[in-house]
C-alpha cells in the first residue's frame, strides 16, 4: 500500500474542485514551501516536491480520472513527477510560470531562470496490444516510434556544431526582458521570457545544416514502455518527455499510450474475473468426471461431481486478473454447459428412449419426488 498522501489533501482542495481552484491551491502551497523562502529546509523542499507531484496529476484531466479511480497506483509508471522522479529543475521548468515573478528574477524565482528553449514538441499517441497473461503479470513493451528527435550535430540547439551563437541583443544575454508600466496602484515591473531568444540569452549566428536551425529531425526511436499489471481496454498511460522533440532545444512532448486487449482464444474477461464456458456431455454431467481447463497462466484440472446441472459455475480462486491499484485478484469462473448431440445412432437412440420414461430422468424428480410435468398437470 502506498504511503503517499492523498493529492487533494496535499493541495487542500475538495475532490470536485475545478481546475482554477486546483491551480490557485497549488500556487499557494508552492509559494509557502518554495526553497527560496525556506533555504536548507529539507522538510519544506519535500513538501514543495509533493505539491508539484499532486498538481502534475490533478491538472491533467486524464491522469486525474485514473487517480480518482485507482489511486496512486493508477498514475505510477506514467512518467512525469508521478512516475517517482521529482526533480527541482523540472518543477521550475514546467510549473515555474505559476509562481513566476514573486521572487524578483524570472519564472522560477530566486535567481533560477526559466529553462531556455524553443517551442515544446507535440504529444504522440500509440496503441499497445496486450494478451491476458501480459495484463495479469504486467510487461515491458519495446516499440519503435517514428517521430521528431533531437538533432545530434547541433545537440538540439539549431546552431552549427552547437556553438555558433552570439549574445542576444534584445535581452543582452539575460534571457528575460523587464517592462515597467503604470497601473492604478503605481508603477509595476514585470519580467517575461525574451521573445527573440526564447530565454536562452543567445542568438544563432550560423544555422545547423542538418536540421535547418530547427534543432530536430524526423527519425525513429525505440521506447521501452512499462505497463503495470491490471490494466484494461481503453486505459491510457503517459510517458513525460517521450513525444516529439521540441524546436531549438524546447522540451519534448509526452507519449500517450492507449491499451488494447487481444481476445483470448478460450477465456472471456468480466472485470477482474475471467470466464470459461465448459461444454460437457450429459453422461459426464450425470456420472461425474475430471476435466482440464485453460487458465491465464496455463491449465488446471477440476472435478465435475455427479449430477452437475447445466449452468453450474465452478470457481478457481485467484486465477483471474489483478486490480490496477494492486488490491485483490479476480477469479476464474467455469460455467458448465450440457452439450446435446445433433444426431444419434440407432443404438444411442434406443438407449435414450429406454431412459426417457424413467421417473429419475424427469426434470426436478430428485428434488420433489415428481417430475416437473407431473406436478404441473397434476399427475
Amino acid at each position: 500500500m502506498s504511503n503517499k498522501r492523498d493529492y487533494y489533501e496535499v493541495l487542500g482542495v475538495e475532490k470536485n474542485a475545478e481546475q482554477t481552484q486546483i491551480k490557485k491551491a497549488y500556487r499557494k502551497v508552492a509559494m509557502k514551501y518554495h526553497p527560496d523562502r525556506n533555504p536548507d529546509d529539507k522538510s519544506a523542499e519535500e513538501k514543495f516536491k509533493e505539491a508539484a507531484e499532486a498538481y502534475e496529476v490533478l491538472s491533467d484531466e486524464q491522469k486525474r480520472a485514473r487517480y480518482d479511480r485507482f489511486g496512486h497506483a493508477g498514475v505510477q509508471g506514467s512518467g512525469g513527477f508521478s512516475g517517482g522522479n521529482v526533480n527541482m529543475d523540472d518543477i521550475f521548468s514546467q510549473f515555474g510560470d505559476i509562481f513566476g515573478d514573486f521572487f524578483g528574477g524570472g519564472a522560477a524565482g530566486g535567481g533560477r531562470r526559466r529553462q531556455p528553449g524553443g517551442r515544446r514538441g507535440s504529444n504522440l499517441k500509440v496503441r499497445v496490444k496486450l494478451n491476458l497473461q501480459e495484463v495479469a503479470e504486467g510487461v515491458q513493451k519495446k516499440i519503435k516510434i517514428k517521430k521528431y528527435v533531437k538533432c545530434q550535430p547541433c545537440t538540439g540547439t539549431g546552431a552549427k556544431d552547437g556553438t555558433a551563437f552570439s549574445t542576444c541583443g534584445t535581452c543582452n544575454g539575460q534571457g528575460q526582458v523587464r517592462r515597467v508600466q503604470q497601473t492604478f496602484v503605481g508603477m509595476m515591473q514585470t519580467t517575461a521570457t525574451c521573445p527573440n531568444c526564447k530565454g536562452s540569452g543567445k542568438a544563432i549566428t550560423q544555422s545547423c545544416s542538418s536540421c535547418k536551425a530547427e534543432g530536430r529531425v524526423f527519425g525513429e526511436e525505440t521506447v521501452a514502455i512499462d505497463v503495470p499489471a491490471g490494466v484494461h481496454e481503453g486505459v491510457r498511460l503517459s510517458m513525460s518527455g517521450r513525444g516529439n522533440a521540441g524546436e531549438k532545444g524546447g522540451p519534448s512532448g509526452d507519449l500517450l499510450i492507449e491499451i488494447e486487449e487481444k481476445q483470448h482464444e478460450y477465456l472471456h474477461r468480466d472485470g477482474n474475473d475471467v470466464i470459461f464456458p465448459l461444454h460437457i456431455s450429459f453422461a459426464d454431467a450425470a456420472l461425474g468426471t475430471s476435466v482440464e481447463v485453460p487458465t491465464i497462466a496455463g491449465k488446471a484440472k477440476i472435478k465435475i461431481p455427479a449430477g452437475t446441472q447445466s449452468g453450474k459455475v465452478f470457481r478457481l480462486k485467484g486465477k483471474g486478473l489483478p486490480s490496477l491499484n494492486s488490491y485483490g485478484v479476480g477469479d476464474q469462473l467455469i460455467e458448465t454447459r450440457i452439450w446435446t448431440p445433433k444426431s444419434l445412432t440407432d443404438k444411442e437412440r434406443k438407449l435414450l428412449e429406454q431412459l426417457r420414461d424413467s421417473d429419475n430422468f424427469q426434470p426436478g424428480a430428485q428434488e420433489g419426488g415428481k417430475g416437473f410435468f407431473s406436478k404441473f398437470f397434476g399427475g
